[in-house]
C-alpha cells in the first residue's frame, strides 16, 4: 500500500470493511461487495482534506497498477439544488442538460462561472467556487490530469452533501471484450452530517472519505492474470522445504528456521514424514517458485538440492551459499 503522506495533527479515521454501509447491499456476481475505507474528520478549512483524499485515492490506483483510470468528480448541492429544490426554468434545466453531458477540468468549471442563469442560484456558486479552489489544490498535487469535473456523476446515496468522486478504468476495446464491466473501483464524498446522526445532541463532524472496492479490483486482476494465462497465487511463500525421505523433521525445521531469519518466505508441510511427491505437488499447486530439498544424500555432501518448480530443474548448492543462492534466484525473479 502507498504511503499516505498524513498531515501533522490532522484528524483522520482508516476505517476497514464496512462502514456505514447503506442497508440495500451491491451484489457482484452475488458476492457482497468489501471495501477499503479511509476518511478525514473535523473541521478544516474548504477542500483541503478533499483534495488530500483523492490524492490518496490516485496513489493506490496508481499502485496497483491496474491500468490508466480517472476520477469523476462533481458536486452534490449543484446538481441537487438546482434541479430538484430551486425549480429551475425548463431553459435553464435544458442548458444544464447541455453542461451534464460535458466533462473536463477548471476550464469547465470557469465556463459554468460565466454562465448568468447558473450564478443566479447561491448553492451553484458556492458549489463551483469550491471546486475551483479543489482543482488548484489537485494542480499543487500534480494530479489534476486525473480528475474530470463531470456532472453526470451521482452517487445515489442521501448523505453526501459536497464534493463527490468515483474512479473508473479506461479501457482499451480489446480489455473491454475481455472483461465483465464491473464499474467504478473507487469512490467517496464529503458527508459532513452523517455522524450527526448518531449523535443524542445532533452534533456535526464534517467528514469526507474514498472507499476502495477491493473485489472489484480483485476480480478485474484475476481477469487480467487468466487472460495473459498467469497462475493466481495464492499464498505468498517463496520457498518451500522438503524432503525425499523419513525421519528428517529436525534437518527441515532447522533449514526453516535460517530461512524464516534471513528474511524469506518459506514454508513445509506439517507432517513428520510427507511424500516427496506430495511436497512437490503441493508446490506447483501453490505456485511456490522455489524448492529446497534436504535428505541423506545431501547431509553427506554438504549440499541442499534447489528445485524450480517451473521448469523442474535441479541444482545442487553448497549448505553454506544456500540463503545468497535463494535471495539472488528471488530478486532476478
Amino acid at each position: 500500500m502507498p504511503p499516505f503522506g498524513l498531515l501533522h495533527m490532522r484528524a483522520w479515521a482508516s476505517l476497514f470493511g464496512q462502514l456505514l454501509r447503506p442497508r440495500r447491499a451491491v451484489f457482484i456476481r452475488e458476492v457482497r461487495v468489501h471495501s477499503q475505507d479511509f476518511d478525514i474528520a473535523g473541521q478544516f478549512d474548504p477542500m483541503i482534506p478533499d483534495a488530500e483524499c483523492l490524492k490518496i485515492m490516485c496513489e493506490i490506483l496508481s499502485g496497483l497498477e491496474l491500468g490508466d483510470f480517472i476520477i469523476k468528480t462533481s458536486w452534490k448541492d449543484v446538481r441537487h439544488e438546482m434541479v430538484v429544490k430551486k425549480g429551475l426554468a425548463p431553459e435553464v434545466a435544458d442548458r444544464i442538460g447541455d453542461y451534464v453531458q460535458c466533462h473536463g477540468g477548471v476550464s469547465l468549471i470557469e465556463q459554468m462561472f460565466q454562465d448568468p442563469r447558473l450564478c443566479q442560484n447561491k448553492q451553484a456558486r458556492e458549489g463551483l467556487g469550491d471546486l475551483k479552489l479543489l482543482f488548484e489544490y489537485l494542480t499543487l498535487f500534480g494530479i489534476a490530469e486525473k480528475i474530470s469535473f463531470d456532472l453526470s456523476l451521482a452517487r445515489g446515496l442521501d448523505y453526501y452533501t459536497g464534493v463527490i468522486y468515483e474512479a473508473v478504468l479506461l479501457q482499451t476495446p480489446a480489455q473491454a471484450e475481455e472483461s465483465s464491466n464491473v464499474g467504478s473501483v473507487a469512490a467517496g464524498g464529503r458527508y459532513d452530517g452523517l455522524v450527526g446522526m448518531f449523535d443524542p445532541k445532533g452534533y456535526k463532524v464534517p467528514c469526507v472519505g474514498l472507499s476502495i472496492g477491493v473485489e472489484r479490483i480483485f476480480s478485474i486482476v484475476e481477469q487480467r492474470m487468466k487472460t495473459f494465462g498467469q497462475k493466481i497465487r495464492t499464498t505468498e511463500t517463496q520457498v518451500f522445504v522438503a524432503t525425499p525421505q523419513k525421519n528428517f523433521l529436525h534437518e527441515r525445521l532447522k533449514l526453516i528456521a535460517e530461512l524464516w531469519d534471513a528474511g524469506i518466505k518459506a514454508e513445509l508441510l506439517y507432517k513428520n514424514n510427507p511424500k516427496l511427491l506430495t511436497q512437490l505437488h503441493y508446490c506447483e499447486d501453490m505456485g511456490i517458485p522455489l524448492v529446497v530439498i534436504i535428505g541423506e544424500q545431501e547431509m553427506k555432501e554438504g549440499i541442499i538440492k534447489l528445485r524450480l518448480v517451473a521448469s523442474r530443474e535441479e541444482v545442487a548448492i553448497k549448505r553454506e551459499n544456500l540463503v545468497a543462492e535463494i535471495q539472488k534466484r528471488l530478486s532476478e525473479s
